[in-house]
């Protein structure tokens, strides 16, 4: 893509323009599912040794030191081989009987406290071929079951060392079932776990539906992870100042013409296109794209758009793609209704990740 002659002290604008997420449509091959489950392109070169523990947060330098232990306890494993025991207890044991203990670690803490971080470095440390580790989200996981199917998913990941689970969330009493059944699979393949999440894993659930009523697929997940706490405040805040105003729908749209490869689209118009994509393939629908610019940023209308958002608000925040808009900040993008409800972690940490990509786009716009 070229872009014209710009007159001194003037940006230059893109000739063919900007790029619109709501012309794409993007379908994602299966293969292509499993291949990415990898950390995304903001954690491919993190490392626990590029992690930096709050020093007043004990529980941060604590974590480390519990994971670098728990990668380094991975050296020996063999997917096929560790103790193939139900995963609930039920059956007998085939082969050599599993190791005592949790065979996971679950990673559990606010927004911004750096879990992703430390998850993708355990990921790193693991001593593992890449093609033995996977790596996704828990909305990427479970649709990867959809794409392959339960049986298929079982065969791919159970040659695995490691699989790591990022955001892990129970949101309905459907994934409740798939997931314990899949991980249970997983597990007695010999499979070990590592996750991250705001909610214990025996809170799994609450506040977002009849958890009491799938206690036992719940506490099934739960007695296969040893928790790890980790307090703190916001990292993506810690610090800076303030999140940058919303700019005018003009900044957004010269920005967007003037930087190759971004997007410029309306936000309402972009929120009833997610609508239409399955949120498998928000990722693919920001492929090449170098900035998002969105104009008339308005609150979302309900909790079904606002969970696709927070989806979107995730993939760009692993491709580090800055997010330029105009209308309202984002921290004004959820009601209080939903911001008291049980999504509301989802929520804030969308706002968190939103304000920061914010700030990486004020250098967009000329001064």
């Amino acid at each position: 893509m070229s872009s014209s002659t710009a007159a001194p002290g003037s940006s230059p604008v893109i000739e063919a323009g900007p790029l619109s997420l709501c012309a794409r449509e993007p379908h994602v091959p299966a293969d292509r599912l499993v291949a990415e489950m990898v950390p995304p392109p903001r954690f491919d070169s993190v490392r626990f040794s590029t992690y930096l523990p709050d020093p007043n947060q004990p529980s941060q330098t604590e974590a480390v030191s519990a994971l670098e232990g728990f990668a380094a306890g991975l050296g020996g494993a063999h997917a096929s081989g560790a103790g193939r025991r139900g995963f609930f207890g039920f059956g007998r044991a085939r082969g050599p009987k599993a190791p005592a203990g949790p065979r996971g670690v679950y990673l559990d803490g606010g927004y911004g406290v750096g879990k992703t971080h430390l998850l993708a470095s355990l990921w790193h440390a693991t001593p593992a071929e890449p093609a033995r580790k996977a790596f996704g989200t828990f909305v990427e996981l479970t649709n990867l079951v959809g794409a392959l199917g339960f049986q298929q998913t079982v065969q791919t990941l159970s040659g695995h060392s490691l699989l790591c689970i990022d955001e892990f969330e129970l949101d309905d009493p459907g994934d409740t079932v798939l997931v314990s059944t899949l991980l249970g699979k997983l597990v007695e393949a010999g499979v070990a776990l590592a996750a991250t999440s705001n909610t214990l894993p025996g809170k799994l659930g609450e506040g977002r539906f009849a958890a009491a009523d799938f206690l036992r697929e719940i506490q099934g997940l739960s007695a296969h992870f040893r928790a790890l706490r980790i307090d703190g405040e916001d990292y993506r805040h810690r610090g800076l100042p303030e999140a940058p105003r919303p700019f005018s729908d003009e900044e957004v749209a010269k920005a967007a013409y003037a930087t190759e490869a971004a997007s410029l689209d309306d936000f309402p118009h972009l929120l009833e296109h997610l609508a239409k994509v399955h949120p498998s393939r928000y990722g693919a629908l920001t492929d090449g794209v170098t900035a998002v610019c969105l104009t008339g940023v308005q609150p979302v209308p309900d909790q079904s758009t606002a969970l696709r958002l927070v989806v979107l608000a995730d993939r760009l925040y692993d491709r580090e793609v800055p997010v330029l808009a105009s209308g309202l900040p984002f921290d004004r993008l959820f009601s209080e209704e939903m911001l008291n409800g049980g999504y509301r972690k989802k929520y804030f940490r969308a706002i968190s990740r939103l304000t920061a990509l914010a700030r990486d786009a004020k250098g967009l716009v000329a001064p």
